[in-house]
């Protein structure tokens, strides 16, 4: 494993069988990926994608059909990694007539943590996800939003390096949800790896550096957040105000009219448009998958078969596709890698 890589997925597959072995859903295939130290990893796609199998896959609660996992350098299978791991399922199932502190204190003894250690560790945990007032109350009398903090203040317990979260907003409110990402990213500010599955697509654009779609077991897109979101064939730019005979002219026009450039970028979509356009291709087009090998060496010989890997790489000049926003139509949307 890659020193930077605290999770190595290479060609995952899960296969799920009937009573008599006969296969009955393939849940995952051939699925290759890296989770790097101290990102946030967004795990994304609709229902019955894989999600859930991959992260219990990952704690070692189901066994591959075939496939290799590495997590924090050891195999999934092996038990003792988890000490290492926090994990905040979509939901948790704590005891309803503990109260928070009663609740951590729990948990802490399961991973044999010295009184001394479990008050300090409760007692700022509690503070951290906003509970204090509520310390001493039975966890019945909790709102959705008030378990789901508590819940995460038990996923940390054990000060873990690498930390799994399954629909970490799920119930919240807008404040709540806020703060819940909040406390995500302060997490990746202590050096913590986080993974998170969401179908929140926008609270997964607020928080993760890089995301992984999935679609029927397979993985068709992956990537940085803001690359994914680029439009790479459209350039923006954004001058002080000019007016209209500049904007018909820019590029002919923006020295002779003395217009400051400050700056030149490509517009983006909204991740909820990338992943509607995920999923609406891999309804057309099914079998194509994404590839991180050959995503890495684009074939240049291609030609206009260009996959969105290869259209990133491109610069500007190289596209010929360098013009005003305003005069650009927008170009038709490229097919996924294969």
């Amino acid at each position: 494993m890659e020193n930077d890589a605290v999770i190595q997925i290479r060609n995952l597959t899960k296969i799920y069988r009937d009573f008599w072995g006969r296969k009955k859903v393939l849940a995952l295939n051939s699925l290759s990926l890296d989770v790097n130290k101290g990102e946030i990893f967004g795990l994304l796609g609709p229902n019955g994608s894989g999600k859930t199998t991959t992260m219990k896959l990952l704690l070692g609660l189901l066994f591959p059909t075939d496939g290799k996992i590495s997590i924090l350098g050891k195999e999934a299978s092996n038990v003792e990694k988890n000490e290492r791991i926090g994990y905040l399922p979509e939901e948790s199932y704590l005891y309803r007539f503990l109260n928070a502190e009663e609740t951590l204190d729990f948990y802490g003894q399961l991973f044999d943590m010295p009184a001394s250690q479990r008050r300090e560790q409760t007692d700022r945990l509690i503070k951290s996800v906003g509970l204090d007032f509520a310390r001493r109350r039975q966890l019945k009398e909790y709102s959705k939003g008030m378990t789901r903090r508590i819940g995460l203040a038990q996923a940390l317990i054990n000060d873990p390096e690498l930390v799994l979260l399954d629909e970490p907003t799920s119930g919240l409110d807008p404040l709540g949800t806020r703060d819940m990402k909040d406390m995500i990213l302060k997490l990746r500010d202590e050096g913590k790896t986080v993974v998170m599955c969401s179908h929140l697509l926008a609270d997964v654009q607020d928080v993760c550096d890089r995301i992984a779609i999935l679609y029927e077991g397979e993985l068709k897109q992956l990537g940085r957040v803001d690359e994914l979101l680029k439009e790479q064939d459209v350039t923006q730019l954004l001058t002080s105000r000019l007016d209209d005979a500049v904007v018909r002219d820019i590029e002919e026009v923006l020295k002779k009219h003395n217009a400051q450039l400050k700056s030149i970028d490509h517009p983006t979509n909204s991740l909820e448009d990338l992943f509607l356009k995920t999923v609406k291709e891999s309804v057309e087009r099914p079998g194509r998958r994404f590839l991180p090998d050959e995503a890495a060496q684009p074939d240049a010989s291609e030609g206009n078969g260009q996959s969105p890997s290869e259209s990133a790489s491109q610069t500007p000049a190289e596209s010929g596709e360098q013009t005003s926003q305003a005069e650009s139509e927008k170009p038709d949307e490229a097919q996924p890698a294969s």
